[in-house]
C-alpha cells in the first residue's frame, strides 16, 4: 500500500487500540490497587532485601524498566534500520509484552511478588519497546500535511479501546459475586483479557503494515550487528549538526516530559495518599481523563492545523503549567476536594491528549527525508525515558523531603516553563510552523 493509503493509516492506528489497554488497565489503573491491597502494611521480600515500602520497589522496578528501554531501543532500531525489519522487533517486543501482563495472573499473594515485580518489568519494557518501532513507521503511512490527523487518530483508538476494556474489567471487579469469584480473580483475570486484547488485536496492524525488507544474511557485511551502532552514530551526528530545529525539538519534548510522564503516573498515587480519595472516585476520575483525552486529541489537531504546531503545543504547556498550580492548591480537607478533583482531571484530560499526540506527529514532520525511521524515533524514545527516570527521581526526593506530593507537583511546572522557553526558539519549517 502507498503512503496516504486509507487502510493502511487505519491498521497502523489500530495499534494504539491495541496496545494502550496497557497504558490504562496496568500502568494507571487496576494494577498499581492490586498490588497495592496486596502488599499493604506487608514487608515483601525481593532479591535478599526485606522492602518495608512496597511502593517504592514497584516505583524502582518502573524506573529499572524504562533504563532497560533507554539502553536498547537506540541499538535495536539501528539494526532495523540496517536490516530492514523493524516489523520484526515490533512484533517481538508486542509478543513479550502481552505475555509479561497475562503472566500477571500468577501474582496472587504477598509471597509472589517476585512474579509481579518481573512480569511488570517485562510488560513495561514490551510497551515501550514496542512503541519505538510503531511511531517509526508514521512518517511511512501518512503525508506530513496529514501526520497530525494521524497521530490524533491513533491515540483516539487507545484511549476508546481502553475506556471500553477498564469497563469490562470494572464490571468483573466490582460485580465479582454475579460471576461466581472473588475480588482478586477478577483483577487477576483482566490481567489475562488485557494481554489477549492487545495480542489479539496487534494482528490487525501486523497484517497491513508493510513487509519487512531484510538483507540476505549473505549480503550482510561481517559484523552487522555493530551496524546499529553505526547507524546510531551517523544519526546522532545529523540531529547534532545538520537539524537544529530537531535538536531544540527534542530538548523541548524532554523538559515538557519530565512534567507529563511524572503527573500521568503518580496521578493515582497522588489522589490516594495526598487527597485520601477513594479507589472508586479514582477509577471515575481515570474515566474523565480517557474521555476527555480524546477530544484533547482532536480538539488539538485541528488548532494545529489553523495555528500550527508550535503554537498549538505552547497552549498546551501553559495548560500543564496550570494543572501544577492547580494541584498544588488542592488539599484532603478543602471543601468539596471530589469535585476541584474531578475538574482537575478533566483538564488534564483534554490536555494529555493534546501534547501526547501533538509531540509525536511535530517530531515526525520535522525529520529529513531518510530510511533510518526507526533510528530516529529511537532518539525520541529515550529522551521520554530518561524524562521519566528524572521526573520520578525528582517527585520522590522532593515527597521525602517536603513530605508532601503538593511541592513535587508545583516544581514540574518549572519544566513546563523551560519547555515553553525552548520551543519558543524553534524556527518555523514546511510542515512545522
Amino acid at each position: 500500500m502507498k503512503i496516504g493509503d486509507k487502510k493502511l493509516i487505519n491498521a497502523w492506528a489500530f495499534y494504539d487500540w491495541a496496545n494502550s489497554v496497557y497504558s490504562l488497565v496496568i500502568s494507571t489503573a487496576i494494577f498499581p490497587m492490586y498490588y497495592d491491597s496486596i502488599t499493604e502494611s506487608k514487608i515483601v521480600y525481593f532479591l535478599g532485601i526485606n522492602w518495608e515500602h512496597p511502593n517504592s520497589l514497584y516505583t524502582y522496578a518502573l524506573s529499572f524498566s524504562f533504563l532497560i528501554v533507554a539502553f536498547i531501543s537506540p541499538i535495536l532500531s539501528g539494526i532495523a534500520d540496517y536490516r530492514g525489519n523493524k516489523k520484526s522487533f515490533m512484533k517481538f517486543f508486542c509478543l513479550l509484552g502481552s505475555l509479561s501482563v497475562m503472566s500477571l495472573f500468577f501474582f496472587d499473594g504477598c509471597e509472589t511478588t517476585w512474579v509481579g515485580i518481573i512480569a511488570s518489568i517485562l510488560a513495561s519494557i514490551g510497551f515501550w519497546g514496542s512503541i519505538v518501532f510503531y511511531n517509526a513507521y508514521l512518517p511511512e503511512v501518512a503525508l506530513p500535511e496529514d501526520q497530525d490527523r494521524v497521530s490524533a487518530k491513533g491515540f483516539i483508538n487507545g484511549y476508546i479501546g481502553s475506556i471500553i476494556l477498564l469497563l469490562i474489567c470494572l464490571v468483573l471487579i466490582l460485580f465479582p459475586d454475579n460471576f461466581g469469584i472473588t475480588s482478586g480473580m477478577a483483577s487477576r483475570i483482566s490481567f489475562l483479557i488485557v494481554g489477549i486484547w492487545w495480542l489479539g488485536f496487534a494482528q490487525i496492524t501486523f497484517r497491513r503494515l508493510p513487509k519487512d525488507k531484510k538483507i540476505p544474511k549473505e549480503q550482510l557485511e561481517k559484523g552487522y550487528l555493530w551496524k546499529g551502532f553505526e547507524e546510531l552514530k551517523k544519526v546522532f551526528r545529523e540531529v547534532k549538526r545538520e537539524h537544529p530545529a530537531l535538536r531544540k525539538f527534542l530538548i523541548t519534548f524532554f523538559l515538557l516530559s519530565v512534567g507529563v510522564q511524572t503527573i500521568i503516573l503518580t496521578a493515582t498515587l497522588f489522589g490516594t495518599s495526598e487527597l485520601k480519595l477513594k479507589e472508586d472516585n479514582l477509577i471515575i476520575t481515570i474515566l474523565i481523563i480517557q474521555a476527555l483525552a480524546i477530544v484533547g486529541a482532536f480538539l488539538f489537531s485541528r488548532i494545529s492545523k489553523r495555528m500550527g504546531n508550535i503554537k498549538a503545543l505552547k497552549i498546551t504547556i501553559v495548560a500543564w503549567m496550570l494543572v501544577c498550580f492547580g494541584a498544588f492548591l488542592l488539599h484532603k480537607d478543602l471543601n468539596n476536594i471530589l469535585v476541584y478533583f474531578y475538574i482537575l482531571g478533566g483538564v488534564l484530560g483534554v490536555v494529555m491528549g493534546a501534547i501526547q499526540s501533538l509531540a509525536r506527529s511535530t517530531y515526525s514532520k520535522l525529520l529529513p527525508e531518510t530510511e533510518d525511521n526507526a533510528t530516529y524515533f529511537s532518539f525520541f524514545d529515550v529522551t521520554e525515558k530518561i524524562a521519566i527516570v528524572l521526573g520520578t527521581l525528582i517527585f520522590g526526593v522532593l515527597s521525602a523531603i517536603t513530605g508532601s506530593m503538593q511541592w513535587s507537583v508545583l516544581c514540574l511546572a518549572l519544566f513546563f516553563l523551560f519547555a515553553f522557553i525552548v520551543l519558543s526558539t524553534i524556527k518555523k519549517t514546511k510542515y512545522v510552523s
